[in-house]
C-alpha cells in the first residue's frame, strides 16, 4: 500500500473518531504535540525508523513519552499504529489529521515574510483583516527574510502574493531587457 494511502487511512479514521466522541479539539492539541516532537526530535524519528528496535520496545518508548500528556485514545491510536508496524507513518499521518482538523473548523493557514521583524499588533491586524475577507480563522505565522529588500509576501495555503520590493525590481529589470531599443 502507497505511503500517502496509508497516513490518509489512519488520519481519517482517527478524524471520524474524534468527530463522533466530539473530542475533536482535545485530540487536534494531542496530535499537533505528538508532530511538534517528531519535528523537534531527530532521536524520536530514527527510533520509529529503525527496523532493529522491536515493536514492543517502540511501543513502550512511545508510552513512557507521551503517557499523562495526552488524552488516553490518542495513546492507544498512537499504540495501534506501532502494533501495526506503520510506526514510520506517524508524522505523515498526523499532518493528514492536523490537515482534516482545519478544514473541517475552517481555519486557513498563512506565512507573512517581511524584510524587517513585525510588531505582534501588526501581526494581528493582518490576521484579523484575513479572518474577515475569507471568513476564517487565521492562523497566521511570520518570518524574517532581509532578501526581499522591503515590502511584503503573503502565502495563504497555495496561493501566494508577492509585493517585495525585490520582485517589483526584478520586473522592471526584465522590462528594461525586453525593450528594444
Amino acid at each position: 500500500m502507497d505511503q500517502s494511502t496509508i497516513t490518509v487511512r489512519y488520519a481519517k479514521a482517527f478524524f471520524s473518531t474524534a468527530k463522533e466522541k466530539n473530542l475533536l479539539d482535545k485530540l487536534k492539541t494531542d496530535i499537533q504535540l505528538v508532530m511538534d516532537v517528531c519535528k523537534s526530535s531527530k532521536d524520536f524519528i530514527l527510533l520509529l525508523e529503525s527496523p532493529i528496535v522491536k515493536s514492543s520496545k517502540k511501543a513502550a518508548l512511545v508510552k513512557s513519552i507521551f503517557e499523562g500528556k495526552i488524552e488516553e485514545i490518542s495513546l492507544n491510536f498512537l499504540l495501534l499504529i506501532v502494533q501495526n508496524k506503520r510506526e514510520v507513518h506517524i508524522p505523515g499521518i498526523c499532518r493528514n489529521f492536523l490537515d482534516l482538523t482545519r478544514k473541517d473548523l475552517n481555519i486557513k493557514s498563512a506565512v507573512l515574510t517581511t524584510a524587517t521583524e513585525v510588531d505582534a499588533s501588526t501581526l494581528k491586524k493582518v490576521e484579523t483583516l484575513l479572518g474577515k475577507e475569507l471568513n476564517a480563522t487565521i492562523e497566521l505565522a511570520a518570518q524574517v527574510n532581509p532578501e526581499i529588500l522591503g515590502g511584503l509576501v503573503l502565502r495563504l495555503d497555495d496561493k501566494q502574493y508577492d509585493a517585495s520590493v525585490a520582485t517589483q525590481l526584478r520586473k522592471v529589470k526584465q522590462t528594461l531587457l525586453e525593450t528594444e531599443l
